[in-house]
């Protein structure tokens, strides 16, 4: 169950940041792919990731991945074609999340790697979410 919570926290973090402000409605899936930056706490050596989006979507449903926040700040599930806060929003060292969520950054990786070891150990390499420039 914490591990699901965790997946799913994380993985909203990943597609909010790409969502800021928009509203996702059953027939606006989002783009295709997506490149996905920290634009609050940025890492020394930021790193975009590319995010496959339309690929992420034939296996998985917008509520495996978005979520919300209640007035208190507590975790919601998705609501078809709710507002996508950009993931930065909660997910930033000003907003007293728990450690391994302080960040974006923190949180798309505590996400996006367990799901991908869970599924492909070979998926959870850096590279395949921060390919080398070429």
């Amino acid at each position: 169950m914490k591990k699901t919570v965790l997946y799913a926290v994380a993985t909203a973090m990943v597609l909010g940041l790409c969502f800021t402000g928009a509203s996702i409605a059953s027939d606006d899936k989002g783009p295709a792919e997506i490149t996905l930056e920290s634009t609050i706490d940025k890492a020394k050596k930021a790193k975009p990731s590319i995010f496959p989006h339309a690929k992420h979507q034939e296996t998985l449903t917008c509520g495996d991945c978005h979520h919300s926040k209640d007035a208190d700040g507590k975790q919601v599930a998705y609501v078809e074609g709710q507002k996508v806060e950009k993931c930065e929003s909660c997910h930033n060292k000003a907003a007293g999340m728990p450690k391994k969520l302080t960040t974006f950054k923190e949180a798309a990786h505590a996400n996006c790697k367990a799901c991908h070891k869970k599924k492909d150990k070979a998926l959870a390499k850096c590279t395949v979410c921060h390919p080398k420039k070429k």
